[in-house]
């Protein structure tokens, strides 16, 4: 199934002096309730650890801004992302970063949410798939390993989240 959805959502394309990969996360919660956290582009603290604020103007839609602060630890403060692509019906959700102090330019990422059955009990298949330019000095494979651990983060993250809402409903 992995496979499947990745050749159907997940089809950037991927220039010249750039990394793409795709991350998969099984999360132990029904898909409507991971989608209810993934969904909100204005609210990505709510599982991304390494946001401490997020502004948005405007209502919800695609093309919507929001301006991002980063914590400290991180190499950058600022990125301001636009809302590409958000699809209720079937849980897809696109962004690129449009500009912020930090080195991932012209980088686009989609995360699809899909039900699927994790140890045998109701749960999601997460999928996020990004594509970015590879920094002068830097190798694909440095640029790809960056971007894949701080998704990571994120996806451990949104399953800790997740998991401790449907364990309290």
């Amino acid at each position: 199934m992995e496979s499947m959805y990745i050749a159907r959502h997940h089809n950037q394309k991927v220039g010249a002096n750039q990394c793409s990969s795709a991350l998969t996360k099984r999360i132990k919660a029904p898909a409507d309730l991971v989608w209810s956290l993934v969904r909100r582009f204005d609210q990505p603290q709510k599982y991304k650890p390494f946001v401490s604020r997020c502004t948005m103007n405007g209502d919800l839609k695609i093309g919507s801004l929001r301006e991002v602060n980063v914590k400290s630890g991180l190499p950058a403060t600022t990125s301001t992302e636009r809302l590409e692509l958000l699809d209720d019906d079937e849980h897809i959700l696109g962004i690129r970063i449009i500009d912020g102090d930090h080195r991932l330019r012209n980088y686009s990422s989609i995360i699809t949410v899909h039900p699927d059955i994790v140890d045998g009990k109701t749960g999601t298949l997460v999928i996020e798939s990004f594509v970015v330019d590879v920094p002068e000095g830097n190798t694909q494979e440095e640029t790809c390993y960056f971007v894949q651990a701080l998704i990571n983060c994120n996806l451990k993250s949104l399953a800790d989240v997740s998991e401790r809402m449907a364990n309290n409903a």
